[in-house]
């Protein structure tokens, strides 16, 4: 038998049923739209209120009332008058007539003041000032009158110096800066006139300084010879006059022309000779000395002409014809002197110019040189040859470990000893040569 279990009824029928899905039949009431709020009205400032009046100050504060003015028919006493003060010159006069009370003191006001304020020219030479008087004799009193103008006498001892012909300037009071300005401006003089100036030239090659602060001035019309051991750094000093090394310090001029700033302009007036030749080799003789003299700025007829003239002069007639790479050392160093003078500059700049050439073919380059230089140009060279640069050169600077050690004419730089033994004191002496016994057997 089974039982029927009671249905259970909505609790709520006007809901809507969530099992069933039914709706109860109930009326929907519409939301209701909120009315738009109304503006704000802009609240009225409030009125300022008066402070009111300050608060009274406190009594002690209170200024006390001024007194009232008297009537204007009142008669206000004069001021009594003040008391007259003699004069300070007066008073410091009067102790100098105390002093001798035999001697009646003049009437003189006014030179007395003079002589309170002449204690300014007082350091004077104990030797100048007058002897004391015996006290037995009487002044007279003109002399104490004349008194007062003694001290215009420390202009003694200018006119002393002056007629014995001393300065009266002191030397140690001289100005160190006026002599600087004098020998400046001697040196800028000097170097106008001069065809090459260093000033504070450096050199460097990574921590070794080739050239050290070198100052030189080769005056025009010179033959300059600079000299040095090897590794003193002539190479290096010539490749930076020629333009071929940049300074990283110092400047360098050349005819007054600063190489720094216009290279072109020094170069024009320049011509080289380098130590370690670096040349077109496959040319021709002929062929290299036009490249020269067109590369120069000169017509080719010219450039032909100097060519004859050149070859004729360095003995290279035959030889013009072959490459420069079949060229002998010597036959390869005169046909670049060649091309340094197929210009004709100003300046020439010679690094060795008589290694590896024969006796024969030097002379004729030191006549060459030597006419160049009579007729105002100018040549600075290096050399190891102490002889050649004591008969030939007009001025020698040594250098020495980057540095110029001596510098003038080759009298001032030798003095009494040759330039060889002088070159030997200035580079250091000779070696040591110990330790080479072995050299004394042989091996065989």
């Amino acid at each position: 038998m089974t039982a029927s279990l009671p249905v259970p009824q909505d609790a709520f029928p006007e809901d809507r049923d969530g099992a069933t899905g039914e709706a109860s039949p109930g009326r929907v009431v519409p939301l209701a739209k909120k009315a738009p709020r109304k503006p704000r009205r802009p609240r009225k400032p409030a009125p300022p209120v008066d402070p009111g009046p300050p608060p009274p100050l406190p009594v002690d504060l209170i200024a006390p009332p001024k007194p009232p003015l008297p009537p204007a028919d009142v008669d206000i006493p004069p001021k009594p008058p003040l008391p007259v003060v003699e004069p300070e010159a007066e008073q410091v006069a009067a102790p100098e007539a105390e002093a001798e009370p035999g001697v009646a003191p003049e009437p003189a006001p006014e030179p007395e003041p003079e002589a309170a304020a002449a204690p300014a020219p007082e350091p004077a030479p104990a030797a100048l000032e007058p002897e004391p008087r015996p006290e037995s004799v009487p002044v007279p009193a003109a002399v104490l009158v004349a008194e007062p103008e003694a001290p215009p006498a420390p202009a003694q001892p200018a006119e002393s110096a002056i007629e014995f012909g001393e300065s009266p300037v002191d030397p140690d009071d001289a100005d160190p800066f006026a002599a600087s300005v004098v020998l400046d401006e001697a040196r800028l003089a000097s170097d106008a006139d001069a065809a090459l100036v260093l000033r504070g030239v450096v050199k460097r090659f990574g921590a070794t300084r080739a050239v050290d602060g070198i100052d030189l001035t080769v005056p025009a019309g010179t033959f300059y010879g600079l000299v040095g051991p090897n590794g003193a750094g002539k190479t290096t000093t010539l490749s930076l006059i020629a333009g071929l090394l940049r300074p990283d310090k110092g400047s360098i001029r050349v005819g007054g022309v600063d190489a720094a700033s216009d290279r072109r302009a020094a170069k024009r007036q320049m011509g080289v000779l380098p130590d370690r030749l670096r040349t077109f080799d496959r040319l021709t003789g002929r062929q290299l000395l036009y490249y020269y003299g067109v590369l120069r700025g000169l017509r080719s007829s010219i450039v032909e002409s100097r060519i004859a003239d050149l070859a004729r002069a360095f003995d290279l007639t035959d030889a013009l014809g072959r490459a420069v790479s079949d060229y002998s050392a010597g036959m390869l160093k005169k046909v670049m002197l060649a091309g340094a003078l197929i210009h004709s500059p100003r300046l020439l700049v010679l690094d060795e110019p008589f290694e590896a050439v024969d006796p024969v073919s030097s002379a004729v380059i030191l006549d060459i040189l030597s006419a160049y230089v009579a007729h105002g140009g100018t040549v600075i060279l290096s050399s190891h040859g102490m002889e050649f640069v004591e008969r030939v050169c007009t001025r020698v600077a040594v250098l020495v470990a980057g540095q110029v050690l001596a510098e003038g004419t080759v009298d001032e730089v030798r003095g009494e000893l040759t330039l060889e033994q002088r070159f030997i004191q200035l580079a250091g002496g000779l070696s040591d040569v110990e330790g080479l016994e072995w050299l004394h057997t042989f091996s065989d």
